[in-house]
């Protein structure tokens, strides 16, 4: 089979043109379901389908490599692909004499990444003159992906129209009015260009007898604009809540249960869902039918409920519960409820003790031994069992009341579990595997710490989400508040993991993006950090490949979550790993001991 876009003008098929170049990595296998046309320049005649021919009134069509040629102009799709490959087909297809280029692209969403793909939009024009007509998938293509839109038409490499990035829309449409003879123009002025046009084989084209271009009175031609880039910061804040949307529309479900504990990492969930909710109301504001149909959907509201009220909205499907223990702070409690009130949500209290407790008694009846913190004395195996425990228990608890919270409030449905681990902590396999980390959902899976503490400050503005606790939140230190605090004592999230979430970005980048194993992360490393000792680096990388390896597993149950980043571990289609490594890397540590040596003996490395 083949990935196809069919030509069509009017009830008929021009023709059907097949995908020449297929993605084929990080996010895409699209070689596991397609064949790539080979077959460069040929055309073939296809049967139809009987049910087809008899709708269309045609048996066979044009089938391959070819252009569409009108009474007036040259028009070739390119699709998705082939414009990130290094040779693109308009490339041969601009010099053949094609001067408007269709794009339909299924491009998801990146943070920073929107600049690549204009880029490579006006690159293509400005090379070769022409007209490129972008179209993009919009929202959550079913799985991790977040399609992000932003449709846009180009002239002579200068961007003339541009849709919007994040939308609640199914279709959105953008036009603009072009000048055919200032693309002549364009492509006349460059000698070098005609050259290498005169030695290009025209492409097979297939004739309609039609015509693109207006007889009528002048139009006024399309401008150039300055395109829209929104910061990481607006990124974060709409990306995964349209996400998000998409998600608890198509599911069924009723809303959103999040475990709020008060810090850096579920503020930013909850801020995000808070951005949706503002989403849908500016929407529903503007008469966005679909929006309201939705909404009343979700909330099982009658056909006289319209959500206006971003409060009110998030209040009918957004739930927050702060489930408590001993070793909680009364900080992270009155974070949790400020922010919770914030943005509208049905906020509860929770204290877990007792069911601790009854866990730790059953144990103590089974086995006769009742472990304790390490502050009090306990191995660090007991001090782990400790916190994992709590962690678990509050899993358990989350998806209790995900079932029973619409019952207790008088209505019907079920909520989604939203989870709160950011990428870095999935990198390192900070988290309790099956605690609050295990949901159905995490929009910050993949945003690393860094990005997140921007977000929070910025949603914290009152010109942006206007949550101004989180700006409190942000300068907390990150902990778990899994352990007792003492006065010599406090648990922090950095000195459990024994790197800095910085560290952890950066080991990320060099893993995934780099390709790096440990020795070449290494060398890589003993440049960046020269204010370190060759020795201290290469402990550094070594403590992390250890974490990584031993931790690996937790990356196979992984909550689904938005992709965001390039670096994500997440393993269903994005970082394909094997599970088990040798936790010691004997060759790789080894070699880092020799380059260590010799980096300290003032030996130049190859």
């Amino acid at each position: 089979p083949y990935n196809c876009r069919a030509i069509c003008l009017g009830s008929k098929i021009i023709y059907i043109r097949p995908k020449l170049y297929l993605a084929d990595d990080n996010n895409y296998r699209e070689p596991r379901w397609f064949a790539r046309w080979v077959k460069k320049g040929h055309v073939e005649n296809h049967r139809l389908l009987p049910v087809l021919a008899k709708a269309v009134g045609e048996e066979t069509v044009p089938f391959g490599d070819c252009t569409l040629e009108t009474k007036d102009t040259l028009v070739s799709p390119e699709t998705c692909e082939e414009l990130f490959t290094p040779n693109s087909p308009h490339i041969e297809l601009g010099l053949s004499g094609v001067e408007i280029f269709t794009n339909g692209s299924g491009s998801h969403h990146e943070l920073r990444k929107l600049h690549t793909r204009i880029d490579l939009i006006r690159s293509a024009t400005s090379k070769v003159g022409g007209v490129y007509m972008y179209s993009n998938q919009l929202g959550c293509d079913g799985g991790r992906l977040n399609f992000d839109g932003c449709a846009l038409i180009a002239v002579n490499g200068q961007v003339v129209a541009q849709g919007s990035q994040f939308s609640l829309s199914d279709v959105e449409v953008i036009t603009a009015v072009v000048d055919l003879e200032a693309v002549r123009a364009y492509r006349i002025a460059q000698g070098s260009r005609s050259v290498q046009a005169a030695e290009t084989v025209s492409s097979k084209s297939v004739f309609v007898p039609f015509t693109l271009t207006s007889e009528g009175p002048i139009a006024v031609v399309s401008k150039p604009i300055d395109v829209k880039y929104f910061s990481p910061e607006e990124e974060i804040a709409y990306g995964p809540a349209v996400w998000c949307w998409d998600y608890l529309r198509r599911s069924g479900g009723n809303g959103f249960l999040l475990p709020l504990s008060g810090g850096a990492d579920s503020s930013s969930t909850a801020a995000i869902i808070g951005s949706m909710c503002q989403m849908v109301a500016k929407e529903a504001l503007a008469g966005n039918k679909q929006v309201i149909e939705d909404a009343r959907r979700i909330c099982n509201q009658d056909e006289t409920y319209v959500p206006s009220d971003p409060k009110e909205f998030a209040n009918q499907i957004m739930h927050t519960v702060y489930m408590g223990t001993s070793n909680s702070s009364d900080g992270t409690k009155d974070f949790a409820k400020g922010l919770s009130s914030e943005i509208g949500t049905y906020h509860l209290y929770s204290n877990i003790d007792a069911m601790v407790s009854g866990i730790l008694s059953v144990f103590k009846v089974v086995t006769g031994k009742t472990p304790k913190f390490k502050v009090y004395g306990g191995s660090y195996a007991e001090n782990q069992a400790l916190q994992n425990i709590q962690a678990r228990l509050r899993m358990v608890f989350a998806y209790l009341l995900a079932q029973l919270l619409p019952w207790v409030r008088g209505k019907q449905g079920w909520l989604l579990v939203l989870g709160s681990a950011n990428v870095d902590e999935g990198l390192r396999g900070y988290l309790t595997k099956y605690d609050c980390s295990s949901a159905d959902l995490n929009p910050i899976g993949g945003i690393c710490k860094a990005d997140l503490k921007r977000f929070l400050y910025w949603a914290g503005e009152s010109e942006t989400l206007n949550y101004k606790i989180l700006h409190e939140i942000v300068k907390a230190p990150p902990t778990a508040e899994l352990e007792p605090i003492t006065d010599e004592y406090v648990q922090k999230d950095e000195d459990d993991m024994g790197m800095t979430y910085e560290e952890l970005t950066i080991y990320g980048r060099l893993r995934k993006i780099s390709r790096c194993g440990p020795v070449s992360m290494l060398l890589n490393l003993l440049n960046e950090w020269s204010h370190m000792t060759a020795k201290q680096v290469s402990d550094k990388v070594k403590f992390f490949f250890r974490m990584y390896s031993i931790n690996r597993h937790k990356m196979t149950v992984l909550t689904p979550s938005v992709h965001m980043v390039g670096y994500s571990p997440e393993d269903n289609r994005h970082d394909l790993r094997q599970i088990f490594y040798n936790v010691r890397w004997p060759w790789q540590f080894k070699k880092m001991d020799e380059i260590v040596k010799r980096f300290e003996c003032g030996d130049k490395l190859d």
